[in-house]
Parts: structure tokens; sequence; C-alpha cells
């Protein structure tokens, strides 16, 4: 009964929101929203590779940075091969225009960037409390 009563309490409490370890846990109402049909959901861009204009494959968006309930970044990896190598970018996404391609029925993502010119950026690091 014991272990029950822990398990469900500990199910209860990482359930709710995240927070800051410094910041008490609010409790908020949720608030529900219509998602408009022009949306991309995350999985279809975890994975999407990223082209410059000339269609050449630079790079792949590999995570999503979220602040205070906004996108701030795409994590883009550039280089390696088989996950060795890799050089993560941190992107503004209003840096990379993305699509759905209704004729080939795929998404899309642009940037105005050489392969060169993002291996050439400033490297975002998975550490600290980025550790993967």
């Amino acid at each position: 009964m014991r272990r029950l009563v822990l398990t469900a309490l500990a199910a209860a409490t990482l359930a709710g929101p995240a927070f800051a370890a410094n910041e008490a846990p609010a409790t908020v109402a949720p608030k529900f929203e219509a998602v408009p049909q022009d949306a991309v959901l995350s999985y279809n861009l975890i994975g999407l590779n990223v082209t410059d204009a000339q269609n050449n494959t630079v790079g792949e968006i590999k995570d999503l940075a979220i602040n205070h309930d906004k996108l701030v970044g795409y994590i883009v990896s550039v280089g390696g091969f088989l996950g060795m190598g890799e050089h993560y970018v941190a992107v503004s996404p209003s840096s990379i225009a993305i699509g759905y391609d209704a004729n080939a029925k795929k998404w899309k993502a642009v940037i105005g960037a050489s392969k060169d010119q993002l291996k050439a950026a400033p490297e975002f690091k998975y550490d600290g409390k980025f550790k993967r």
C-alpha cells in the first residue's frame, strides 16, 4: 500500500508543469488552443534536412530550443558521419524558411547559408542542463 501511494505521488509530481529549481510550482488552469491548418508539429521538424538555396543538404534539425513558451532556436547538426564529428549550431527560427511542399508531400527547410558557413558558426554543445 505504501509503495502504491509513493508511486502515485511521484507520478502526480512528474506530470505537472516544469519549473526551475529555485521556483515554487504554480498551479495554472489549462488554456486550450485550436491548431491552425498551416501549423507545423515538432515531429515534422526533428530530423528534417536543411538545404541551401541550391537545394544542397547543409544540415539537419536535431532539436528545438524553447524559452518561456517561445521557440527561440533550431539546433542544427552540420557535418559528421553516422553521428561522429557532428557540429551543432543554434539557428534563429527566422533564419530557416519552413514550409510544406504539397507536390512532394513533405516538409522542407531552407537556410541562406552554406555548409561551410554553418560549420564556422559558434558551436552549440549538449552539456550541463542540455546534456542528452
